[in-house]
């Protein structure tokens, strides 16, 4: 997650305004090399990367390779590949053939010579090196992280949500098409670890004084889950009895956190058991469950979830809804693991989609809450999370250019959900509908429409106008109302076309729904006012 949240009323990151100028200025050619599906990335399908690279982190230096096994589709003789600069590509080999290419920015797009049949699989042997870009405040700015721990020693760890992948390994950058598998092996000095996603494979001692340690992932994984993290790790570990069998799950944290680790990570298990009661079974038992320390906030890396809120409760001991629920479970664990459902296993094909990863994550918070504290409680927290949207910018971004949509997707789109919740009416209904998601979408990339589509035909609510409002406007429904002689005119304005959703108001002193539209309706009532459930994302104007 590239967090954009304020805490308690500040802006925590500048990446908004970038943004915003971005936004003013017309994408270039490199955005759409690297946010659309080219005809260089669409006739071939992705099967396994082999990763093999070896960190020098004294010289803040990589070299090694990738693999690319892939599904031709349909005939074509170029292929795109993409790596950052200041990386450079030593070379592009296939059948032992080395090939030719272009490169524009940081596409390369490399001339094969060898006959590309459907439905064959083919290999591309890919060899670079050089100094990757560093991460100046991860992970908002991505990269790699080149920190010492408090002993001195190496404490090294990428991300690069958004920027992408190739800025440190080269790949087929874009989210529409995740690798099958792959396998990770990361060469580092001797008396350092790497931890990476999967499951530990081996560990080989080389005559140089290195180790290199291979991790297998054996479930489709985005680029951007992908990560290496180096450091002097000591581990522990427990089985955790889940809805799919026993699910192992592995803490790595620097040697002298170990102890507090053992403590602070309870959250951790209290996580799973959650989110598996809200949104399924765990999506990865085979490739286990870990928590990672690193030397940045955090990340959710498929199941290498990387740690670094300072083992403190809220997002580095504060509270992002002001109400004091925020305080009760570790932001990081919690937040970050929740993506496992709603970004590692639910991944949107655009960018432009992130509130998928973002809104549901945001909202599954409020469920960890839920499950433990109560509906109040979790109502208390969702709602407090309201003074953090700032209504810039639409949830939804711009399509083919890697253009993410506002930071608002977080907890407006948390909100959005929380108001559904109340549409549905039915809490049963509501978790079902979440575990469906899960179970529809099965390690599979979405579109938005994709999810509107799925929660209106399980709901049988058409939910178009709704989706329309709150994702792609940055309109809030305000009820305009007022009474006089013992009648109630209401009516819906700031909406889209066709926008007529039911809202539930305090009245007489009972709860009962309303039914607005943009034309004015009118009711007969005894009250000189009226209240709406906070559980609506509305505001309401009185004339």
């Amino acid at each position: 997650m590239k967090y954009r949240l304020l805490i308690l009323g500040i802006l925590i990151t500048t990446s908004i305004n970038a943004q915003l100028l971005k936004d003013k200025a017309q994408f270039t050619k490199q955005d759409t090399l690297r946010g659309s599906i080219t005809p260089e990335r669409e006739w071939w399908d992705l099967n396994y990367y082999d990763l093999n690279i070896k960190v020098q982190p004294d010289k803040k230096f990589i070299a090694g390779y990738n693999i690319i096994r892939y599904k031709v589709l349909k005939s074509h003789n170029i292929i795109q590949i993409d790596l950052q600069d200041p990386l450079e590509i030593v070379a592009f080999v296939q059948d032992d053939v080395q090939l030719d290419y272009n490169k524009i920015g940081s596409a390369y797009f490399v001339f094969l010579q060898k006959e590309q049949v459907p439905g064959d699989y083919n290999e591309l042997y890919v060899q670079y090196s050089g100094q990757p870009k560093e991460a100046v405040r991860a992970p908002w700015d991505g990269g790699f992280s080149w920190k010492k721990d408090k002993n001195g020693n190496h404490f090294v760890a990428t991300s690069c949500q958004g920027l992408g992948a190739s800025v440190w390994w080269p790949n087929k950058d874009h989210m529409y098409d995740e690798v099958d598998s792959m396998l990770i092996s990361v060469t580092v000095p001797r008396g350092l670890k790497n931890i990476s996603n999967g499951r530990l494979r081996d560990i080989r001692l080389n005559n140089d004084n290195t180790e290199r340690w291979s991790w297998f992932v054996s479930n489709p994984i985005n680029n951007y889950g992908v990560n290496i993290n180096i450091g002097d790790y000591e581990n522990f570990s427990e089985s955790y009895e889940g809805e799919k069998g026993n699910l192992d799950m592995y803490y790595w944290v620097l040697s002298y956190n170990l102890e507090k680790a053992k403590e602070h990570f309870k959250d951790a298990p209290k996580m799973m058991k959650a989110f598996e009661h809200w949104f399924g079974p765990y999506p990865f038992y085979e490739d286990s469950f870990k928590l990672v320390e690193v030397p940045y906030l955090g990340m959710e890396h498929q199941s290498s979830v990387t740690y670094g809120n300072k083992f403190k409760n809220g997002y580095l001991g504060n509270d992002l809804s002001g109400t004091g629920w925020g305080l009760k479970f570790d932001f990081i664990i919690i937040h970050e693991a929740g993506h496992e459902w709603f970004a590692n296993n639910i991944t949107n094909k655009d960018i432009a989609d992130m509130w998928i990863h973002e809104g549901f994550t945001a909202y599954s918070e409020n469920l960890f809450l839920d499950y433990y504290y109560g509906k109040e409680a979790a109502a208390d927290y969702v709602i407090g999370t309201r003074a953090n949207i700032q209504n810039d910018r639409p949830l939804i971004g711009q399509y083919h250019v890697n253009n993410e949509g506002s930071s608002d997707m977080y907890y407006k789109g948390a909100n959005m959900l929380h108001t559904l919740r109340q549409l549905i009416g039915d809490d049963e209904k509501w978790r079902q509908i979440l575990r469906g998601l899960n179970s529809e979408f099965y390690h599979q990339t979405v579109t938005t429409k994709q999810i509107e589509d799925y929660i209106s035909e399980q709901s049988k609510i058409d939910l178009a106008e709704f989706f329309d409002q709150y994702l792609r406007t940055t309109m809030i429904p305000t009820l305009e109302y007022k009474i006089e002689n013992g009648e109630l005119k209401y009516r819906w304005i700031n909406i889209v076309d066709g926008f007529d959703m039911p809202v539930q108001i305090e009245i007489d002193g009972k709860s009962e729904w309303l039914f607005p539209k943009a034309e004015w309706q009118i009711k007969s009532v005894k009250a000189n006012d009226i209240k709406i459930d906070r559980d609506f994302y509305v505001e309401s104007k009185n004339i």
